[in-house]
C-alpha cells in the first residue's frame, strides 16, 4: 500500500486524557510521538518505507477513534480494534485517506509500482473496489507492533491486540521473465554505440538484479565497499539489517566493471558511496529507478509490463528450475523463513508440469 507523508495523528496518555492532534502535540510530549517509529529503526531494523506505512495506519485508527470519542491508548478495547476492522472492510479504496484514490490522480511517469502487498489484495477487492484483505493486514500489523511496544514502555497496561489475528491473504505465483526473455533485456551495450554512463549504468543493474536477486532497495543503497568483484561475491545489507553474502556471475561482474570505469563522470562534491548514481550524482529514488529499468525494457522490445522486483523473482525462479536448494535459494534472497521461499516451488512444478505435457507421449 503506497503510503504518502502524512502527519498521523497519535493516542497517547496526557494530563487532559484527551486525543491528540498534530496542533495539540507539543514539544513535552513529541518525544513520545516518535518513540515508537524510532524503535521500529534501531532497534528492530525497519526500513524507512515501514516506519512510514506504521504511521500512516496508525494514524488512520486514530481518526476513526476520536469519531467514537475514545480518548487514550489506554482505552482501546479488542471490541473497539474489531469494530474498526470491520469499518476498514466495508470502506473502498477510495476513501482512504492518501490511498489509492488519491494516488490515481498523480500523473503515470510520476507513479511508483506498487508493493506485492497491494497487489495480492487486488483480487479479493477488485470488483467491489472494498478495500483489499492486504490492506486490512497492514492495518492489523502495525496495531500489533505499537501495543506490543506500548505495553513494554508502560504507555497501556493491557494489549487489546493480543488475541487479534492476522486476515489471510491472497498468495500469488511471483511473475518471472523466460531464460529468452532475459537474454534479449541483458544484451550489453555494443562498443559502436559508444554508451554513455547512463547506458552503462542501466545494463549494469538489470545484470546484477538478475545475478543476485537483490531487491530494489538493496540495489539502491550498495555502496562501493560492498562490492568484491576479484572474489566474485557482494555483501548485501537487507530487511532488519541483516548481512548475507551474494555470488555474482562473470557476467555482472564484466557489466559493473564497465560502469565503474566510467562512474567518476558521475561523481559530485556531495556525491554518495552507492555504486549507482543518477545524472545529478545522487542515489536513485526507488521510482527514478524503476522508470529507468521500464524505458530499458522498452528500448529491447519487450512488451511485458516488468518491475524490478520480477527481475529478483526470474533469479529465484530459474535456479529452482536448474536444480538450486530451496535452502539456498533461501539464503540467497535474504528470507527470514522458508516459507516465503517456497512459493518458488509451485512455479517449478507448474514448469515441470507443462514440460511434461508438451513433451511425454502419453500426455495428451
Amino acid at each position: 500500500m503506497d503510503c504518502p507523508s502524512v502527519t498521523p495523528l497519535f493516542f497517547l496518555p496526557n494530563d487532559g486524557g484527551l486525543p491528540l492532534h498534530p496542533g495539540d502535540v507539543d514539544s513535552r510530549l513529541q518525544p513520545l510521538l516518535e518513540d515508537f517509529l524510532t524503535h521500529l529503526r534501531l532497534e528492530r531494523g525497519q526500513a524507512e518505507h515501514t516506519r512510514r506505512t506504521y504511521a500512516h495506519q496508525l494514524g488512520q485508527f486514530v481518526d476513526w477513534a476520536a469519531q467514537q470519542g475514545i480518548p487514550t491508548w489506554r482505552e482501546v478495547t479488542f471490541r473497539n480494534l474489531s469494530d474498526y476492522l470491520d469499518h476498514c472492510r466495508n470502506r473502498t479504496r477510495a476513501e482512504v485517506p492518501g490511498g489509492l484514490g488519491r494516488r490515481q490522480k498523480r500523473a503515470e511517469p510520476e507513479s511508483e509500482p506498487e508493493p506485492a502487498s497491494v497487489k495480492l489484495g487486488k483480487r479479493a477487492g477488485a470488483d467491489s473496489g472494498k478495500l483489499s484483505t492486504a490492506s486490512v493486514y497492514l492495518q492489523v500489523a502495525a496495531l500489533r507492533a505499537f501495543f506490543r511496544y506500548a505495553l513494554d514502555e508502560g504507555w497501556v497496561v493491557i494489549n487489546p491486540t493480543e488475541n487479534l489475528a492476522l486476515p489471510r491473504r491472497w498468495k500469488t505465483l511471483p511473475k518471472a521473465l523466460s531464460e529468452d526473455e532475459i537474454e534479449r533485456l541483458l544484451v550489453p551495450p555494443g562498443p559502436e554505440t559508444e554508451p554513455t554512463p547512463d547506458v552503462l549504468c542501466d545494463h549494469a543493474v538489470l545484470e546484477l538484479a538478475y545475478a543476485s536477486g537483490l531487491r530494489l532497495a538493496e540495489l539502491r543503497n550498495l555502496r562501493l565497499e560492498q562490492l568484491h568483484l576479484e572474489a566474485g561475491f557482494i555483501s548485501v545489507i537487507g530487511k532488519g539489517n541483516k548481512e548475507r553474502v551474494v555470488p555474482v556471475g562473470q557476467r555482472a561482474i564484466t557489466a559493473i566493471e564497465r560502469y565503474l570505469a566510467v562512474r567518476s563522470t558521475l561523481v559530485r562534491p556531495r556525491s554518495p558511496a552507492t555504486v549507482f548514481l543518477t545524472r545529478r550524482g545522487t542515489t536513485f529514488a526507488p521510482v527514478t529507478l524503476w522508470l529507468r529499468i521500464r524505458n530499458w525494457v522498452q528500448r529491447h522490445g519487450i512488451t511485458r509490463n516488468i518491475t524490478p522486483h520480477m527481475l529478483r523473482h526470474s533469479f529465484a525462479t530459474h535456479l529452482m528450475e536448474h536444480g538450486a536448494d530451496l535452502r539456498v535459494i533461501q539464503e540467497l534472497l535474504g528470507h527470514a523463513s522458508i516459507s516465503t521461499t517456497e512459493i518458488y516451488t509451485h512455479v517449478a512444478q507448474e514448469r515441470l508440469q507443462e514440460l511434461h505435457r508438451r513433451h511425454h507421449p502419453r500426455a495428451r
